[in-house]
């Protein structure tokens, strides 16, 4: 595969193999994903999404298969038919062009919002400071957190928080964007605002891999659903066919408890706004 190549996928994984102590994660994953493609993957807690991601971007090693990320052939070099794992620096090199959030924010304590957003850039890239800050203020804004450079994590709420990971990941200007649940770790209030910022890159062409039970990001910013169960993929397609008409038993029982878990949910939260306002003396008479 060629990385001259403009019509090849950005992301091209052949029969991806995973295991953990003798235990089958990915049993043989083949995914294409396309340059400003948006892919959701859905699958029960266990099915081998979050491992799949972290396989992309070299965070655990494959054990068969191979992963390209823009042409190149991740975390190995292959020489006369055999493949040759890359030492750390070659790795880190690639891992440079992915931008990657996870559930929980991993932002410095000791640092400043600014200072998060700029140490990768200034460190990796080696780009100078004062240019790297423009760039970070301007991604600070970008996510709706122009007034916040001076602040520290502990000053955030967590969905600050998971936006500053987002400027963050996005201030090493990555060719692909990886996120695996970025919003399972926040209060349900909070959720909406790290979609949005989400579906805005989306709508500014990045690619995105996308690892989520937010059925309505799903529906509505996706691509491609892939959904996922025991380490291979069962079905895949735009969203009104995967979610909307599901042909596979197991994607239909997903989907279902998935709707279950939706309705109870915005049933909780009506019932801690009708809290709220009784309390408040708000309620109707």
């Amino acid at each position: 595969m060629s990385a001259t190549t403009t019509d090849a996928p950005l992301v091209h994984a052949v029969n991806v193999t995973k295991a953990f102590h003798g235990t089958e994660v990915l049993k043989g994953i083949d995914m294409d994903v396309r340059r400003g493609e948006v892919v959701v993957l859905l699958g029960p807690s266990g099915s081998g999404k979050t491992t799949f991601l972290r396989c992309i971007n070299q965070l655990e090693t494959i054990d068969g298969g191979r992963i390209w990320v823009d042409g190149d052939l991740m975390g190995y070099a292959e020489r006369g038919g055999h493949l040759h794992r890359l030492d750390d620096k070659a790795i880190a090199a690639q891992r440079r062009d992915i931008g990657m959030c996870f559930q929980r924010f991993n932002l410095f304590p000791h640092m400043t919002v600014l200072e998060n957003v700029v140490e990768a850039p200034v460190h990796v890239k080696g780009i100078k400071r004062k240019d790297a800050e423009v760039i970070a203020l301007e991604l600070l804004e970008q996510v709706g957190l122009g007034d916040k450079p001076r602040a520290y994590p502990s000053q955030l709420s967590g969905g600050q928080q998971q936006r500053v990971a987002i400027a963050r990941a996005l201030a090493m200007d990555p060719k692909l964007m990886l996120f695996d649940e970025p919003t399972s770790a926040l209060d349900p209030e909070l959720v909406g605002e790290v979609l949005k910022v989400m579906r805005d890159l989306a709508a500014r062409g990045m690619t995105m891999i996308v690892v989520t039970h937010e059925m309505g990001f799903a529906r509505e910013v996706a691509d491609r659903v892939v959904f996922m169960d025991a380490g291979v993929v069962v079905e895949e397609g735009p969203p009104r066919e995967v979610i909307g008409n599901p042909q596979h038993q197991r994607t239909k029982a997903f989907l279902s408890r998935m709707r279950q878990e939706e309705q109870a949910h915005a049933e909780a939260v009506v019932a801690t706004v009708t809290g709220n306002a009784e309390a408040l003396g708000d309620a109707p008479e």
